[in-house]
């Protein structure tokens, strides 16, 4: 039986695609895993994939994702599998989500993905209120096949769900492990924003004991206040829930609900929807 703690990408002892049941979904996500080689080009140090190295995902065969997907799909839809592998409450098909042991955007057939999982949908009669997610770093949403990509993912009930745990660049290079530029990442935010509906995921939790400083939320705020209109959905905020596999584990801890709630808060004084995961 499947539950909010486990996200094991062998579930369904597939290559590419695995089941879980989301907190932040509230049902069922069927994920698709195009970095099995678990290399990634961040090392968030709160990250569950195990063995995680640096690098890209591997090439895709495109073939086997197709026969995966239909065959899982087909399963969810028509199947036992919500009533032999979901807990009652969570029987529902929230979204298919790219998501995976890395960066999904670093597949260079990422576009192909994307139409793949159009064609599925519609010859499988997918629910129009089943989402098409992807959840990604930001980092290379600059390239060109990446937002041919998220054009096309706008089409299927797509989100993109952006990274952004800091807002300044010495608390990504503490808590993502990269060098990313600040204003890197406002471009690719906006790059993300104008080709399909866009989510900020946060994850918030303390390290060594100590909460984040009233600096990392003032830096958080300042960032979504220079962000234009309405372009953006809105924040998902959450704490932690699944142990991280980083060297860096036995420092991380969750936030108390209240603290948590309370930097909610704060940003939905912004005007921004905030939508909250302890």
């Amino acid at each position: 039986m499947l539950n909010v703690i486990d996200h094991d990408r062998n579930s369904a002892a597939l290559r590419h695609v695995y089941p879980v049941v989301s907190r932040r979904a509230g049902g069922v996500s069927v994920g698709i895993n195009l970095n099995p080689n678990n290399a990634c080009n961040w090392r968030c140090i709160y990250c569950q994939v195990p063995d995680l190295v640096r690098g890209t995902a591997p090439s895709v065969d495109l073939l086997l994702l197709e026969a995966e997907l239909r065959s899982f799909l087909t399963w969810l839809l028509q199947g036992d599998f919500m009533q032999t592998r979901v807990p009652e409450g969570a029987r529902r098909i929230n979204d298919i989500a790219l998501s995976g042991n890395g960066e999904p955007t670093s597949a260079a057939e990422f576009s192909r993905v994307i139409a793949l999982i159009t064609r599925l949908r519609a010859e499988l009669l997918v629910p129009a209120t089943v989402k098409t997610v992807l959840i990604t770093n930001g980092s290379l949403l600059y390239r060109p096949e990446v937002q041919q990509g998220l054009r096309e993912m706008s089409k299927i009930h797509g989100e993109v769900w952006f990274k952004l745990d800091r807002a300044s660049e010495a608390g990504m290079l503490q808590i993502n492990d990269t060098h990313a530029r600040l204003d890197k990442v406002r471009l690719n935010l906006l790059a993300a924003m104008a080709a399909c509906p866009t989510w900020l995921q946060t994850c918030w939790f303390a390290l060594d004991g100590v909460p984040p400083s009233q600096q990392d939320e003032d830096d958080y705020l300042a960032f979504l206040a220079g962000l234009p209109g309405d372009a953006l959905q809105g924040v998902l905020l959450y704490g932690l829930a699944r142990p991280s596999l980083q060297f860096e584990a036995p420092r991380l801890s969750a936030m108390p609900a209240a603290t948590l709630q309370a930097f909610a808060d704060r940003i939905a004084s912004l005007g921004l929807p905030v939508k909250v995961s302890i």
